[in-house]
């Protein structure tokens, strides 16, 4: 091992480095607390032997500074026969041990500086083992995660297969959603979550006929009826596996968590039941009004509309994007959040460029 003996006394530092030099250690010396700062800043060491009355800087200050640049090495006190409380002091300013001097047994000395470096292996050891823990925790989290997103993405890939819909709508409508989302305030994590939930809002199509679905012209009222079904079909889908009953609990009450929810499966359920909703209160299906509809559900209502006038569907041809932007500037303080449809006109070429990217 290589040990740093700091002591203003020559001859302790003599006799010290001759009797662990004949054990093949390693010796560094310095006379005071300022010397022995400056050899550990540049070179390693493994415990240090620290005396506590020295001139420059004493034993105290290199204690302190070495419990905070050096916290696993090793700190022994070499303190004079009557002054215990004084390296007593020194251990609980950090120091790891004691021995008083004049040293006559320097095999207790030896005894006590293992004693330390099998602490000290241990704490590394531990500290190793903790960070293992961590990295394996932080990886299963991440491969979780990373499957509860994959599962996401193919419930609204299964609700494409039932819609005439493209993939890239979906797509679209997450990833201008998340655009909306940083626009409003939203955190970077919401606005993830909000990408990755969006494209699920029309899960529920999976519940709808197909002659409603699919129908090229304009639906009667009881079709329409029907067709607003979806919103609800798609809570249920996204809510508890107990029982349908204790699904459609949870759409009703849409405010209240699930002790058996993950924040993801929570935020995609609301935009399941509520993208319908308007901002004046006379949307589907709950008929909310205002700031009662979550700030993630008012994104996406605007959003899906969007992405749905500029896409062509069975019942209409795509429209123009003059027509486009005209109907969302129309429905502001009606049909949508009048802030979200400013941000929407704010960062219109952004917007331009993700329809661009995942056109059909």
């Amino acid at each position: 091992m290589r040990v740093l003996v700091v002591d203003d006394e020559p001859a302790l530092r003599r006799s010290v480095r001759a009797y662990l030099e004949d054990l093949d250690h390693q010796v560094l010396e310095a006379e005071n607390g300022q010397m022995a700062l400056e050899i550990l800043a540049t070179t390693p060491v493994d415990v240090a032997l620290v005396d506590l009355n020295m001139p420059v800087l004493d034993g105290y200050a290199v204690i302190e500074a070495t419990r905070r640049s050096h916290p696993e090495m090793p700190t022994v006190v070499i303190s004079g026969v009557g002054v215990v409380e004084e390296a007593l002091r020194a251990v609980r300013l950090g120091a790891w041990d004691y021995i008083t001097k004049p040293i006559r047994n320097f095999d207790l000395l030896l005894y006590t500086l293992n004693k330390v470096m099998e602490r000290a292996a241990l704490l590394r050891e531990n500290r190793r083992h903790q960070e293992h823990l961590e990295e394996l925790v932080t990886q299963r989290t991440r491969e979780l995660e990373r499957t509860r997103r994959q599962i996401m993405q193919r419930l609204s890939r299964a609700a494409e297969y039932k819609d005439n819909e493209t993939g890239n709508h979906v797509m679209r409508v997450g990833e201008i959603s998340a655009v909306l989302g940083r626009a409003m305030g939203l955190s970077e994590e919401r606005c993830l979550m909000l990408r990755d939930c969006a494209p699920l809002h029309d899960i529920g199509k999976i519940g709808i006929p197909d002659a409603v679905l699919l129908k090229p012209g304009k639906l009667d009222p009881e079709e329409w009826a029907i067709m607003q079904r979806h919103c609800f079909y798609g809570c249920e889908i996204l809510s508890s596996l107990k029982s349908r009953d204790e699904a459609r609990k949870h759409c009703l009450h849409f405010d209240e968590t699930d002790p058996d929810d993950n924040e993801l499966l929570h935020l995609a359920r609301i935009l399941a039941l509520l993208h319908h909703e308007r901002w004046d209160g006379s949307g589907y299906p709950l008929g909310l009004k205002g700031e009662h509809i979550p700030i993630e559900a008012r994104i996406v209502a605007l959003v899906d509309v969007y992405d749905a006038l500029s896409s062509e569907r069975p019942y209409k041809p795509a429209f123009p994007e003059e027509r486009c932007l005209a109907i969302i500037a129309e429905g502001r303080c009606t049909h949508f959040d009048p802030a979200i449809v400013d941000a929407f006109f704010q960062h219109i070429e952004e917007i331009r460029a993700i329809h661009a990217h995942w056109q059909d």
